[in-house]
Parts: structure tokens; C-alpha cells; sequence
């Protein structure tokens, strides 16, 4: 047994310092961390040192929980209130219209039969957002495709789970017995939301009420963990949606942290679930990658994977083009190029994997439709999100707008002008310039630097909101910089604990009006800006 849990131990040290390596790589070459970890995961694949075997508990049961906590924490309700119409009908009817997309489209081409076809479509239904809304956070996306990803995401996963399982028992029965009670699916699709729903909803307001009478930035967090496993936990034991639960737990509770928590718990409690997000997220797509058989995968028929990968695209399509346009009936317009994100951002991952791997051995052409999971989410992670991308910039989605990089390009002319001319003074002081020479060069120089100054000077009162955004920047960055002095100050014994703690909170009290300015300090930022000055 200590051998175990050494080799176990020894294991997970090894997969971190991948995750590492890999972090660090990934800041120096344009490529999606994750895709880069899936990339290693199949180079792993090919060798014994390292053996981890990924299982569906370790996916639904550990991973799970804290990557939908730490999602619907972040989704601001009054965002997801106006993407609520689009996300239904993608996360419910959206699901049900793709698997039934995938089924008919495979039964038809013949090479796949019936049963198989349908429970292949029941689960791979599910889409993972993991990849594309980190490279959303990165580029500066829209807020509100963010939200509506993200938030069809978790809750077609829901969706996707609880049909999985109704299909999956129904096809356990045998080809002759098999035999799917439509009401009665419906009803149990009801009750499994619905439930899940309530489970989630009673928790994150217990877990509110608490953190409203707590002022302990470890023992709330302590209380969140709980909460993101035992609401998924408490749901799963009475055969209701975790996903879900899970899902309006952390909304409840990331909404409501503003007036139950302390700045300095809310900026704990955001760091924490951030970093748990980032090491499961790793973990798990590096895992997919070494779980990725390729002789499994080269064995089976190319044109079986290429058919079914071009089917899976084909029920994306009609799900998000032909639901949008049903959107667009009910007053709740999906911009088109957020239509083509959704669409080609409609990834594959985890859950999907999980799945498959929990089909138990009495489904016909387990391997088979194990094998085309795999394929299909190693498609998705490979070609779509490292093109994702450019499809962003093309499609004009990325935060950065021209007016920033015209004033970048400014910024950057003056600190270079400002450098040189730096630098060949010093060198002019140790008499390696000739004087008469670096004269007329330096007179150059003043001048660019002069017209780069009045140049920069002229754009920012012409775009006073955007210098606003930059200040606002600077201001957070200041704040952090004195933070992080007061926690010297007080390990160096110049301050006690408990000023240091003073101080600590009045900063991240000024830090949180910054990330969530009130009404009036927007107005008189707003003001200031009209009239706002550079000094460079």
C-alpha cells in the first residue's frame, strides 16, 4: 500500500512539472496552452515511464466539479439574463437536435448501425469550452460571448449527461427489447434538471448565508470547496444533475460575493479557484493525450473517422445557425459573428471522453465508439481551437481595437526614440561618440521625441476613453505593487500583523471599486476623462 501511494505521488509530481515546462514554453510560441498539453499527452503515449490511467470517476466525480464551479463564478447574471434565450435553446433543444443530427446522418452513410450511432451521438454531444474561452480571456473577447459560450457549455453538459444515461439504459436492454419511452424520458429529463437545479440553488444560498457571517478568507474558501463538491455529490446520490447543481451554486455565490464577502476573501477566493481551474484543466488535457491508443485510432477505418468528424461538424452547424435564427424570432438576436465562433468553437473534451470510457462492456462496438471519441475530440483540440484564433481576429472580436494599437504604435515610437537617445548619452559621457557627430544626432532626436510627445498627447484627448482604460490600469497596478509592500513591511517586522492586515483590506477594498465600479464613481471617471491630461 505505501508503494502505491508512493508511485501515485511520485506520478502526479512528474505530470506538474510537465504542466510546468509546458506553461513556460507555451509564453514563447503561438499555440493554446491546452492543445500544447494535449500534444505532450500523446507524445507520452508512446512511453512506460509515465502511466496514468484516466477514468470516468476521475473525470466526473474529481476534475469535474471544480471546473463548472469555477466557471459559473465568473458568469455575471446580468449578462447570462441577456443570452438566456440562446443559451436554452442550445443547451436543451440544441442538444437534442445534434444527437439526432449525428444519429441519422451515420445511420444513413451505413457504417455505423443504429444503436451504436445513437449512443456514440448521445455523448458526443457535450461541448468543452475550456480551450477557446481561455483564448477569449487572452485576446480580450467580448464579455458577452464569453458568457454565452461558456454558459451553453455547462449546461448542455447537463444536458448531454442525463440523456447519455437514458439512451445508455435503454440500449442495454438488447437490440430486440430496446425501446425508448419518449414521455417518459422527458419526465425523467425534468426531474433530473429541475432537481439538480433546486440542490444547487439550496446550497449557494446556505453557503451565502454563511459566508455573510464569517470574515475568515480560509475557512470561506474551505466552505466553497464544499460546497462545488458536495452539491455535485448530494445531486449524483439522488440521481439528479451535479453538473447543474454545481452550476447554480457557483453562479449564486459569485453574484452574491459582493455584499457576503470581504474584498480581501473575494480576491483569496478568486485566485484560489483560478489556480484549481489551471491545475485540473492541465492535468486533464495532458491526460487526454497519453489515454489517445495510436494504434487503436490507426486500426480503425480513415473513412469511418473522417465521416463521423465531418458529421459532427455538420450537427454543429445546423444546431447553432438554425437555432439562432429561432433566437433571432424570440427578440433575442445572436450577432453572426458570434454564430461562426459558436459554431467552429463547438470543442469536444472531457465530459465526452468520460462518457465513452463509462460504457460498460455489454454496449455493442464499445471500442468503436470509444476510439471515435477520441478522434473526434483530437480533431477539435488540434485543428479547431489552435484556429480559433484568427477566426476571432478575422471576424474583428478581439478586445484590442485599432484606436489601441495606433496609440500603441505612438507609445512604442517615443520609448524607443526615449532609449536611444539614453543609451548614446551615456556613451557620449564615456567619449565614445563623436561630440560634433552626436550633436546633430541628438538634436534629431530631441526633436522626434518632441513631435512623438505633442502626437501622443493629441490622441489621447481625442480618445479620452481610452486613456481612461490605461489609467485605470496604471491605478490597479500601483495598488498591487503596495500590497504586495505591506506583506514585506510586515515579514521584515516593520509593521505588526494586525496593521498589516488594516492596511491590506482598505487596498482591497480600492482594488475591488476598481474591477466593479459603482454608478457615480463611473460618472465622475467619466468626467475626469473629458478633461484628462498625459504627462509623459
Amino acid at each position: 500500500m505505501p508503494g502505491d501511494l508512493l508511485t501515485v505521488e511520485l506520478t502526479f509530481v512528474e505530470l506538474l512539472l510537465l504542466v510546468f515546462v509546458v506553461a513556460m514554453v507555451v509564453h514563447r510560441i503561438k499555440l493554446p496552452y491546452t492543445v500544447a498539453l494535449v500534444l505532450v499527452g500523446l507524445g507520452l503515449s508512446f512511453q512506460d515511464f509515465i502511466r496514468f490511467e484516466l477514468t470516468p470517476e476521475i473525470i466526473l466525480m474529481l476534475f469535474l466539479p471544480p471546473l463548472v464551479f469555477e466557471a459559473a463564478l465568473h458568469i455575471d447574471y446580468r449578462i447570462f439574463r441577456q443570452v438566456l434565450t440562446p443559451v436554452l435553446l442550445l443547451a436543451v433543444f440544441g442538444v437534442l437536435l445534434t444527437i439526432t443530427v449525428i444519429w441519422g446522418l451515420l445511420t444513413l452513410t451505413g457504417l455505423l448501425d443504429w444503436r451504436t450511432a445513437l449512443v456514440f451521438a448521445s455523448l458526443i454531444a457535450a461541448t468543452d469550452p475550456v480551450a477557446v474561452v481561455s483564448l477569449f480571456k487572452a485576446l480580450g473577447a467580448p464579455k458577452r460571448l464569453s458568457t454565452l459560450v461558456e454558459s451553453e457549455s455547462l449546461l448542455n453538459d447537463a444536458t448531454t449527461i442525463v440523456i447519455f444515461h437514458i439512451v445508455v439504459a435503454a440500449a442495454l436492454l438488447g437490440e430486440a427489447q430496446f425501446h425508448l419511452d419518449w414521455m417518459q424520458a422527458l419526465t425523467q429529463f425534468v426531474i433530473v434538471s429541475l432537481g439538480g437545479i433546486a440542490i444547487g440553488f439550496i446550497s449557494g444560498v446556505t453557503a451565502n448565508f454563511i459566508f455573510a457571517r464569517v470574515d475568515d478568507h480560509l475557512v470561506e474558501i474551505t466552505l466553497s470547496t464544499i460546497v462545488a463538491y458536495g452539491a455535485y455529490l448530494l445531486a449524483e446520490q439522488f440521481h439528479l444533475s451535479g453538473v447543474l447543481a454545481v452550476v447554480f451554486a457557483g453562479m449564486i455565490i459569485g453574484n452574491r460575493s459582493s455584499r457576503n464577502m470581504s474584498p480581501t476573501t473575494r480576491m483569496m477566493l478568486a485566485n484560489f479557484w483560478e489556480y484549481i481551474a489551471f491545475l485540473v484543466n492541465s492535468l486533464i488535457f495532458i491526460l487526454i493525450g497519453m489515454q489517445v491508443a495510436m494504434p487503436r485510432l490507426g486500426n480503425q477505418l480513415y473513412l469511418l473517422v473522417f465521416v463521423v468528424v465531418v458529421v459532427v461538424l455538420i450537427s454543429r452547424a445546423v444546431t447553432v445557425y438554425g437555432l439562432s435564427f429561432i433566437s433571432k424570432l424570440l427578440d433575442s438576436r445572436v450577432e453572426v459573428s458570434y454564430q461562426h465562433v459558436l459554431f467552429w468553437g463547438g470543442l469536444r473534451g472531457a465530459v465526452s471522453l468520460a462518457l465513452a470510457l463509462s460504457l460498460s462492456h455489454g454496449i455493442p462496438n464499445r471500442n468503436t465508439i470509444i476510439s471515435l471519441t477520441f478522434a473526434v475530440v483530437l480533431f477539435t483540440l488540434l485543428v479547431q481551437a489552435t484556429t480559433i484564433g484568427p477566426l476571432l481576429r478575422k471576424l474583428g472580436l478581439t478586445g484590442q481595437s485599432e484606436t489601441e494599437r495606433e496609440y500603441e504604435r505612438i507609445h512604442a515610437r517615443l520609448l524607443a526614440a526615449r532609449a536611444a537617445r539614453a543609451r548614446m548619452q551615456g556613451q557620449y559621457a564615456t567619449g565614445a561618440l563623436d561630440p560634433t557627430a552626436w550633436s546633430a544626432v541628438d538634436k534629431e532626436l530631441q526633436a522626434r521625441i518632441q513631435k512623438l510627445s505633442q502626437e501622443q498627447q493629441a490622441f489621447a484627448q481625442a480618445h479620452p476613453d481610452l486613456v481612461e482604460g490605461i489609467t485605470s490600469s496604471l491605478r490597479k497596478e500601483s495598488l498591487l505593487i503596495q500590497r504586495a509592500h505591506i506583506g514585506d513591511l510586515e515579514r521584515e517586522g516593520v509593521i505588526t500583523d494586525d496593521v498589516a492586515r488594516e492596511l491590506i483590506t482598505e487596498i482591497d477594498a480600492a482594488l475591488d471599486d476598481l474591477n466593479h465600479p459603482t454608478e457615480q464613481a463611473v460618472a465622475i471617471n467619466s468626467q475626469k476623462s473629458s478633461n484628462i491630461e498625459v504627462t509623459l
